[in-house]
């Protein structure tokens, strides 16, 4: 039987796909190193691969992965195709308002940021810490309100059974329940979540730093769940809570929707 030639470009490709399927979150030099791949021919075959849809690329720090939304990636927690979703989405609300944003989703008795905008924004907010992985409570934030707002009751019940046992005084608002509705309540009224007058931030868990932003938040709800909460965040001597919210609410919103629409769609 005469010998058949194969498709070096096509090798090439699924070489890189068995890396990422061992190594979900990597680097073009991680790829480099492992595959020998000249970083010029990776780039090509990555961006085929992205193209294609079997390859979705971190908005934070540009690292790769498999792309959540193919039947091909081994099973992950839902939270990756949030924020694979949201990640085109963010670089488009940058690039539009410029001020920084991020996703945050549930981590048991903090949120974690999984995407952000921050690197793409011309602002710079000082003393922050928006890593992805990095985390942030929930009673006090923006994000952890906008989300406790809008889920279902017996997700927030448990939520906050959880917190009412933590010792982290950020989360004394768990023992306080009526006060606590009247919150979310302000919440669901006017469409959008703040942070608490007395918050301020630092490393979760860490002695607070004061990071001179300010900052509003939605919920990403498609009217029966919540996957997580988007934000944007200011110097908050820039702009008031309510004049950055009429200037920008929509976009938040408008955000919020087009991710929440791309975790409907079937996947590829």
């Amino acid at each position: 039987m005469p010998r058949v030639e194969t498709i070096r470009g096509l090798e090439r490709g699924l070489q890189v796909l068995r890396f990422l399927h061992s190594e979900p979150i990597s680097s073009l030099h991680d790829i480099h190193r492992a595959t020998a791949i000249s970083k010029p021919s990776l780039l090509r075959i990555l961006n085929t691969l992205e193209r294609s849809g079997m390859v979705a690329r971190r908005l934070a720090d540009g690292r790769y992965r498999l792309s959540a939304f193919t039947d091909v990636v081994r099973k992950r927690d839902r939270h990756d195709r949030v924020a694979e979703a949201a990640a085109p989405v963010l670089a488009h609300l940058c690039r539009k308002v410029k001020w920084p944003s991020d996703l945050f989703v549930p981590a048991g008795g903090c949120m974690e940021r999984r995407e952000t905008n921050l690197p793409h924004s011309p602002f710079v907010l000082l003393g922050l810490h928006s890593q992805v992985g990095g985390r942030v409570g929930w009673l006090m934030t923006g994000v952890g309100r906008a989300y406790l707002a809008w889920c279902p009751a017996k997700e927030r019940e448990a939520i906050l059974r959880t917190l009412r046992k933590s010792d982290n005084p950020e989360d004394w608002l768990a023992r306080d329940p009526r006060r606590l509705e009247r919150v979310l309540g302000e919440v669901r009224h006017r469409g959008y979540a703040t942070r608490d007058p007395s918050y301020v931030a630092g490393r979760f868990g860490e002695t607070p730093v004061d990071d001179g932003a300010a900052a509003i938040a939605v919920a990403l709800f498609d009217g029966r769940r919540v996957h997580g909460s988007i934000n944007f965040r200011w110097i908050r001597t820039a702009f008031t809570v309510e004049d950055f919210a009429a200037r920008h609410l929509a976009d938040l919103h408008n955000a919020a929707r087009e991710i929440v629409g791309a975790l409907q769609r079937p996947a590829r």
